[in-house]
């Protein structure tokens, strides 16, 4: 009978399930095959990419908060967005969601530490914040991290640690796991760190339109990807009429990632409509 207990020989009771009497060892086995199932279906279903990150930078001097966007993008941070005050952060916050923030402490209508308590208290947002500030006293740096502020950098500050930390809160606070940092391509092993692309015994640097380029790709595997979605990741400020430069990032990809580039098997045209990784 389903569910039943029987006595067995030994003294123990083993269960009938739909007609198959099974042994607790084979009953065990088969609940921690269910709950790997379960969690990896969690993690398909709550994972995040990493430069799928979307990165408010709250910086008034222009020079400086464009510099931060380069090199986040060349990094492949391609959403980002920069506002110059207190004012208008809320207005980027109540349009868009943001998964960091870069903030800087003095600003022209307020101050960070001001802004995140506001933003903490009233707005009740609890997105990940990185301060960026000229001032390194002691006190400052505990005011910040002591208002919730992930991490504290204080400028001039190299672009490999700007890129360490903002990696490094991403991935604490969204549990992003390190597998995203490799992706095969037929023989070809990218890694998305160290932004180069190794087949058998060689390894190819990845310029960073290629970088943003192959990203691109990968995100969209196995569709096509029209040329007009391409130049607007590869030229994000609106220039057209670059169909003959994305050509020329598509051939050297193909030289790094393909067996005979001429004869591409993972990086295919298709004639009129875009391009497609397989």
């Amino acid at each position: 009978m389903s569910g039943s207990y029987r006595r067995m020989k030994d003294g123990l009771h083993l269960p009938y399930i739909c007609g198959k009497r099974f042994f607790w060892g084979e009953i065990c086995g088969i609940l921690l095959v269910l709950v790997l199932v379960l969690v990896w279906v969690w993690e398909e279903e709550s994972g995040m990419n990493l430069l799928e990150s979307r990165i408010l930078i709250v910086e008034d001097e222009a020079a400086l908060a464009r510099m931060v966007q380069e090199l986040l993008r060349k990094e492949g941070y391609l959403q980002t967005d920069i506002s110059a005050g207190c004012a208008e952060t809320f207005h980027f916050l109540q349009r868009n969601e943001y998964h960091l923030l870069l903030l800087d402490v003095m600003l022209p209508d307020g101050d960070g530490f001001t802004l995140l308590e506001r933003l903490r208290r009233e707005q009740k947002c609890d997105t990940p914040v990185i301060f960026l500030s000229a001032r390194d006293e002691d006190h400052a740096r505990l005011r910040g991290l002591g208002l919730g502020a992930d991490d504290y950098i204080t400028k001039p500050f190299l672009p490999e640690e700007l890129l360490l930390r903002v990696r490094a809160v991403l991935r604490r606070v969204y549990h992003i796991a390190d597998a995203e940092r490799i992706t095969y391509i037929g023989e070809a092993q990218v890694d998305w760190e160290a932004g180069t692309v190794t087949t058998p015994g060689v390894s190819h640097m990845l310029t960073a339109k290629e970088y943003a380029l192959l990203k691109k790709l990968c995100d969209n595997r196995g569709k096509i990807v029209s040329i007009d979605r391409l130049c607007d990741t590869l030229w994000p400020d609106g220039s057209y009429g670059l169909e003959n430069s994305l050509m020329v990032h598509i051939r050297r990809l193909r030289e790094k990632l393909e067996r005979e580039p001429s004869k591409p098997e993972h990086l295919v045209t298709v004639r009129g409509l875009g391009y497609k990784l397989l």
